[in-house]
């Protein structure tokens, strides 16, 4: 029996203290993990192998016939990469370049404007570290973690001891949830949950700054004035306040506005760091890295040493134009994640999956090619949902080929 500590890549947290048990290179008991990372950990890959038209083929064919996808199409998209280490990101952005594709990940529709800005230095952030060691008030906004990212609570934000909160949840933190439905993470937070209509963030948001400023704060859904006097006091008394931001608060709000001005006053009445909830392993690591090649995160076309951005060149716009021909995915599933209207018209296209587990994409994909899971059965590095890098080994050993490798074969056969 082998017994060591890894990463778990099951989601943004990248938690590096996991205790894992693996015997004839199967993981047998996962200890210290939550429930997302216990089924991650365990997962099992299966021989899937390699296909082409839904044909089994040699991991030769499969490559062989990617790359004639690539190379005859004119607008090929490349979307993904989320779940996937630095270094298969860095492949693909360079694959991107050299046949001129278009390149976009998950968050053009989830949490991309927020990282933007936290990349550009607009919005003050923190790590997790300071966050379990440091912060006295926590909210919740939009998201719901005790579902989402399960040891949020328990290792970096609640109810830890910090170095500075050694007294913890019981007298030294205060945790609010603002959200339109009472989540279990909204029960935690007791009496500091704050109950607000669907796309009602944005008046809520006012009132609270108003609130802050000393005015009567009010909304059109006639929030109770007291309670958001309430909130603002506790927010106003904060020495390290922290608001980690879900796709609740951001699909409820038409830009990033709102929240620039309250982090503009929060902190001009006590300390507030902003953290987006990222669902992904490396998401973040994504959009730093295409940041700092384009100064874009996201829905970005090259074009013969140019880079074009905007909206149309998302996933969700160039397949509803139409205008890409042919789309390498690398570690997601658009047919699952994406409405019909919009992803039916990749069955027009080629597709060709790379992925490390059987989805509805691969199985409507031309070519699907199998790979490891990235922090499981291969190693790599990533970038936390806060910013931090971490670097990971692969739990058990497998002759199976990585996402970073297929990228290499694919680029060494262009």
């Amino acid at each position: 029996m082998e017994k060591n500590y890894y990463v778990c890549t099951g989601c943004g947290l990248l938690c590096d203290d996991i205790e894992v048990e693996s015997e004839k290179n199967v993981v047998n008991k996962v200890y210290t993990a939550c429930r997302v990372g216990v089924a991650h950990m365990k997962e099992t890959r299966g021989e899937v192998g390699f296909r082409v038209d839904n044909t089994p083929v040699d991991e030769a064919t499969a490559i062989n016939e990617a790359v004639s996808i690539l190379k005859n199409a004119k607008n090929p998209l490349i979307f993904g990469l989320g779940n996937s280490t630095d270094e298969t990101q860095k492949l693909a952005i360079e694959l991107a370049k050299k046949i001129n594709a278009t390149l976009d990940d998950t968050s053009s529709f989830c949490l991309g404007p927020l990282s933007e800005a936290i990349i550009q230095n607009k919005l003050k952030t923190c790590t997790l570290d300071d966050v379990r060691n440091k912060a006295d008030v926590i909210i919740y906004w939009g998201t719901d973690p005790s579902d989402s990212h399960p040891r949020l609570l328990s290792k970096h934000s609640y109810f830890p001891r910090g170095s500075e909160k050694q007294r913890g949840w019981e007298e030294e933190r205060t945790a609010i949830a603002i959200d339109v439905r009472k989540s279990h993470t909204a029960k935690i937070c007791g009496n500091y949950f704050f109950q607000i209509p669907p796309k009602g963030d944005a008046e809520f948001i006012d009132a609270l700054i108003a609130g802050l400023s000393g005015k009567i704060p009010k909304t059109s859904y006639n929030f109770p004035p007291k309670r958001i006097l309430e909130l603002a006091n506790i927010l106003k008394g904060a020495k390290f306040g922290v608001i980690f931001v879900g796709r609740g608060l951001i699909y409820s709000i038409d830009d990033l506005e709102p929240l620039f001005k309250l982090m503009k006053v929060l902190n001009e009445k006590a300390n507030f760091h902003l953290i987006p909830m990222v669902s992904s392993c490396n998401i973040v690591g994504f959009n730093e890295k295409l940041f700092a090649e384009t100064g874009y995160v996201n829905s970005v076309k090259f074009e013969d040493g140019t880079v074009k951005h905007g909206p149309e060149y998302s996933i969700v716009e160039s397949l509803k134009a139409k205008t890409v021909d042919a789309a390498l995915i690398i570690g997601t599933d658009p047919f699952s994640i994406l409405p019909h209207s919009i992803v039916k018209n990749l069955l027009e296209i080629p597709v060709i999956s790379i992925d490390h587990c059987e989805t509805l994409t691969s199985k409507h994909a031309k070519v699907y090619i199998n790979t490891t899971i990235s922090g499981v059965e291969s190693g790599g590095s990533a970038t936390r949902m806060d910013g931090v890098k971490v670097s990971f080994e692969p739990v058990i050993k497998t002759d199976h080929p990585s996402e970073e490798v297929i990228l290499k074969k694919i680029m060494e056969a262009l």
